[in-house]
């Protein structure tokens, strides 16, 4: 039977986690098994329930407790269900719910790189992306575009950070992930000795363009992005097996990372023969 607690006090600290929890205290470093993250909309919520995501709360609109929502409250039996109006919500979040419900779930345990790999032929790799949008946006083109997984360096932003969650449309709860130790040289060998090729993409003078028909037909290959700026590091293009390059028109010197990551996962997809 759904518990449904109408929302009396802002200060409730059973509501902390919607409102005054930074991303670091969600995510729980020192007691990573005790971390939550935040799903926002239908969508997202019923994707991190199909991934076997563990619900702690609910926070939503009385609308929506009427309406779709329901579906949602059927499905977290036992869950505290916190309903609230809009203007209550926008009160204690500090901005509009305009998709009308949050979802407070267990962080999923980490996975190790080899897991991720593990029968994968194209994975992508991200290098310092701090910017929670492009995560999110790169996890979605990612699933969509054929990728397999994805390895990210520790200073990437997170991928369960509540707007990448979002921005994603909760693909980064549907595409195995996980963090790559000793970057770049260690996980790089770690890459090879899984039997792929190592890709840099960066506007580079002796890097090859991304449509080189070769690199779609290689068995495996691991593409590694840079941050939004600066790229990738130096060491990194060096110590990777090739560089590759999306051609630029009309004097445009780049793209966003998360769009020329969708370039890139297009065009060297594995193609069905």
């Amino acid at each position: 039977m759904a518990n449904i607690i109408e929302v009396q006090d802002l200060s409730d600290p059973a509501l902390d986690v919607y409102a005054r929890l930074t991303e670091p205290q969600l995510r729980n470093r020192r007691e990573p098994e005790m971390g939550i993250f935040i799903a926002e909309s239908l969508k997202v919520i019923r994707v991190a329930l199909d991934a076997g995501c563990a619900p702690r709360s609910l926070l939503m609109t009385k609308r929506h407790l009427r309406g779709q929502g329901r579906e949602i409250v059927d499905r977290c039996a036992d869950v505290p269900v916190y309903m609230a109006e809009e203007a209550v919500l926008e009160e204690l979040t500090g901005y509009p719910v305009n998709r009308g419900m949050l979802c407070a779930m267990a962080r999923p345990a980490p996975v190790a790189p080899e897991t991720v790999c593990a029968g994968a032929r194209r994975v992508a790799v991200l290098e310092g992306i701090a910017d929670a949008t492009n995560v999110g946006a790169i996890f979605r083109s990612a699933a969509a575009l054929g990728m397999d997984g994805v390895l990210l360096t520790p200073n990437c932003c997170d991928p369960l950070n509540r707007r990448a969650v979002r921005v994603s449309m909760g693909t980064v709860l549907q595409l195995p992930w996980a963090y790559v130790d000793g970057w770049p040289r260690e996980g790089l060998e770690r890459l090879r000795a899984l039997g792929f090729e190592t890709l840099a993409l960066a506007l580079a003078d002796e890097s090859l363009s991304v449509d080189e028909p070769a690199l779609a037909r290689a068995e495996r290959l691991a593409l590694v992005l840079g941050a939004e700026g600066d790229g990738l590091a130096p060491r990194t293009i060096a110590a990777c097996d090739r560089t590759v390059r999306i051609p630029m028109k009309n004097g445009v010197d780049s793209l966003n990372v998360a769009a020329a990551g969708a370039v890139a996962f297009w065009q060297l997809r594995v193609r069905e023969r």
